[in-house]
């Protein structure tokens, strides 16, 4: 009577193997399914572009001093700078628009270099300028205050806010990439499927570019300022699958 038993027991057992392995199988089949990881996609990039006029401009003014002495070149420097940056701040540049961005000091050679003959010190500032129309007139008073010392270095034109420019370039970018799939996928004979991944790509805005002062500061008229007008570009990667 044993031997029934342990029959019936061993089939039992492996009735139950066997539906936990149908069961491992059934689970598994969706999980590959869903991965989708071998499934042929369309790779497409768009790049969006609009254009935007500026409304701040950041000036980088440099004071260049030069004596016997490194104490006569910095003392000579200090009083420079801090009238320049005094200016600035009487027009109505905060203090949180003006950055020291270098300051230096370093020995002037004779002619064959070989023997020290003094020393210069240079200080530049970081001016941020938020009122584009009277800019010319402020960068001209601040370099009135320092004299010949003044050096402008560089300016940059940029945009305070520029998220609906982004805004905008994006929706540009992620057409521009659906249309150039549908043109992949067409030629290819095959459909185009949903978007599988979506990525962007950073913003990018012209740098700033060198500025000359010239005798600006001796002359009755302001600087002209022209801002003119600004692109932002940004790149969207998309991958689409192709539908089977």
């Amino acid at each position: 009577m044993k031997r029934p038993l342990l029959a019936i027991a061993a089939v039992t057992g492996l009735a139950l193997v066997a539906g936990c392995a149908a069961q491992a199988g059934q689970a598994a089949a969706p999980a590959a399914v869903a991965d989708n990881q071998d499934r042929p996609v369309i790779h497409a990039q768009g790049v969006g572009q609009v254009k935007g006029t500026p409304d701040t401009l950041t000036v980088i003014l440099g004071v260049e001093t030069r004596a016997a002495s490194a104490k006569d070149a910095l003392d000579s420097n200090n009083s420079k700078a801090k009238a320049l940056i005094d200016s600035l701040k009487g027009k109505g540049v905060v203090d949180r628009d003006l950055q020291t961005s270098q300051l230096s000091i370093s020995p002037t050679y004779d002619e064959k270099g070989q023997r020290i003959i003094g020393y210069q010190v240079s200080n530049q500032v970081r001016a941020t300028l938020h009122d584009l129309a009277g800019a010319g007139g402020l960068i001209d008073a601040a370099a009135a205050a320092a004299g010949d010392a003044v050096r402008v270095q560089s300016v940059g034109f940029s945009i305070d806010d520029d998220s609906t420019l982004k805004a905008e370039a994006r929706t540009d970018a992620v057409k521009r990439a659906h249309d150039q799939a549908e043109q992949m996928a067409k030629a290819a004979g095959v459909k185009l499927g949903r978007v599988r991944s979506i990525s962007e790509a950073s913003a990018s805005s012209p740098p700033p570019y060198p500025y000359a002062m010239g005798d600006a500061a001796q002359k009755s008229a302001a600087t002209p300022i022209q801002p003119g007008t600004q692109e932002l570009s940004l790149t969207v990667n998309v991958v689409y699958d192709i539908e089977q």
